[in-house]
């Protein structure tokens, strides 16, 4: 018996498997939007494993309008992602995948067993339930626009989708997968790439308290980034860690970031630990492969923020750090990661 063969389109295509990706997936599934996410390593969510050393702080408990405070420059491309599905929309959707819960006292949500696998395997879960195809291993080398969607083309097949969702990461921790393939693709396609640096990174001192401290961490630090005049322009109580390197853990990661994004080429990085203070003048951050998260990717003004299409390419869409979005450390980024997503995703279900 002949059988007639019918060749269509995936209705999206999601490139990248991490927390940006799964979460597109999970919302395309639950809208009735099929989809097929394409992941260049074996695994997916393998940043988020890593996420908060193994324990993975999603989200902050805090109100959107705070949120979008906190995280500065980017707050406003991504406010309406933000207050349409914002961190305790995000603590809802993952207890309603029966993920136990546990916030800190300033506002820091964990799963409960402290254990970055049980965020990702409910993501996991839920897409092998709703039977949403993940091809993993598998690099996406172009995509190409075509009349009537895009082809999607990988070392070893090409896929035929009406809709993309670049969803690839930023540059940090290449091994899983964040290696820039996706801001490489979206210049191929004609939209401007921001420089990537790092941003929530250590900074290196060889002075010799932090150095005989190595190993240490101090839960009740701060630091402050101060101008060369004395004054001072930022400061963040959090956890110092000192290492074989220099000083990182949150109080510095967010002085970090604080001084990146102001292109700051001459300030004093004060830190205290303990009964301990160091002054670093102009601190050099650590590699951009070892940032938690990237400064710079697609440029936002090419994204339209109420849909997160491109401007410049209809049906292609952004989610996550492959954009030029970035937050401070305690689960902001991984928020901008899920509510991008999510509101690509619900764009795409009304066109």
């Amino acid at each position: 018996m002949n059988v007639a063969l019918k060749h269509a389109p995936a209705k999206l295509a999601i490139v990248g498997g991490g927390a940006a990706g799964m979460a597109a997936a999970v919302s395309a599934a639950g809208m009735g939007l099929g989809c097929v996410v394409i992941e260049r390593k074996a695994r997916l969510g393998s940043k988020m494993l890593m996420t908060a050393n193994g324990r993975c702080n999603f989200t902050k408990d805090i109100p959107p309008e705070q949120f979008i405070a906190d995280i500065g420059e980017c707050g406003g491309f991504a406010s309406r992602a933000i207050r349409e599905f914002g961190p305790r929309r995000i603590m809802s959707a993952f207890r309603s995948l029966g993920v136990r819960l546990r916030r800190m006292a300033d506002g820091r949500m964990f799963p409960a067993d402290g254990k970055a696998a049980t965020i990702v395997h409910a993501f996991g879960d839920l897409m092998r339930e709703r039977e949403v195809p993940v091809m993993s291993n598998c690099p996406v080398t172009a995509i190409r626009p075509q009349k009537n969607g895009f082809i999607v083309a990988t070392k070893n097949f090409t896929l035929w989708a009406e809709n993309v969702l670049l969803a690839t990461g930023g540059y940090s921790y290449p091994k899983t997968g964040s290696v820039g393939d996706g801001q490489e693709i979206a210049r191929r396609l004609g939209h401007r790439i921001v420089a990537p640096r790092a941003g929530l990174i250590g900074m290196e001192t060889a002075d010799g308290t932090v150095v005989a401290l190595a190993g240490r961490r101090f839960e009740d630090g701060c630091a402050k980034v101060v101008s060369p005049g004395g004054e001072t322009l930022f400061e963040y109580a959090g956890e110092v860690d000192c290492e074989s390197f220099g000083v990182s853990g949150a109080a510095v990661y967010n002085c970090q970031r604080f001084a990146a994004h102001r292109n700051l080429g001459d300030f004093v990085l004060e830190v205290r630990f303990g009964q301990n203070a160091v002054r670093l003048r102009n601190p050099k951050p650590r590699p951009l492969k070892e940032a938690i998260v990237t400064i710079g990717g697609v440029a936002t003004d090419e994204i339209d923020p109420g849909t997160m299409e491109s401007r410049l390419v209809p049906h292609l869409y952004f989610a996550g750090e492959v954009m030029d979005i970035d937050g401070p450390t305690g689960g902001y980024n991984l928020t901008l990661a899920f509510a991008t997503a999510r509101k690509a995703v619900m764009s795409i279900c009304k066109n």
